[in-house]
């Protein structure tokens, strides 16, 4: 069985015998099997940046501690009911400008914290943001910044 062939370079046509083209493709199979392949080259990801280290252990200035991932949210207020246990109600004031009038308003918000220091009603905390203790408690004190006046 023959088979017509066109070449590149010219136009002519060349014969191959069925026997001379099952050859040739032997010799590419036993090629392919000997040599592995090589896949396609990829195109390089861009470089990630280097993340910082969140702990190390070889340096004198860790001491054992964890090193703190974020900065956490801290607020002061004022202690408004102690009556709980563990658990303080602090009011937190703070002024904001009102958008059409400009002038400044007065906003509380009151916030459930979390407390082993002893605060007392009136005392000026510092309550630090924390993971959640309970349904509504999120929040720990601090440090008691101002006794209150008696």
């Amino acid at each position: 069985m023959a088979t017509k062939k066109k070449t590149d370079e010219t136009e002519n046509t060349v014969e191959t015998s069925a026997a001379e083209t099952e050859a040739v493709a032997e010799v590419k199979a036993d090629a392919t099997e000997e040599a592995p392949t090589k896949a396609p080259a990829k195109r390089a990801k861009p470089a990630k940046p280097a993340k910082a280290e969140t702990a190390n252990t070889d340096s004198a200035e860790n001491d054992g501690s964890t090193v703190k991932k974020g900065k956490r949210a801290e607020k002061i207020g004022v202690v408004t009911s102690d009556k709980m246990m563990l658990t303080v109600v602090v009011r937190v004031d703070r002024l904001v400008k009102h958008p059409i009038y400009r002038k400044y308003v007065r906003k509380r918000k009151k916030f459930m914290a979390h407390d082993e220091k002893g605060a007392k009603i009136g005392d000026k905390v510092r309550i630090v943001e924390t993971r959640p203790m309970s349904a509504r408690k999120r929040w720990r004190v601090v440090e008691i910044i101002q006794k209150a006046e008696l």
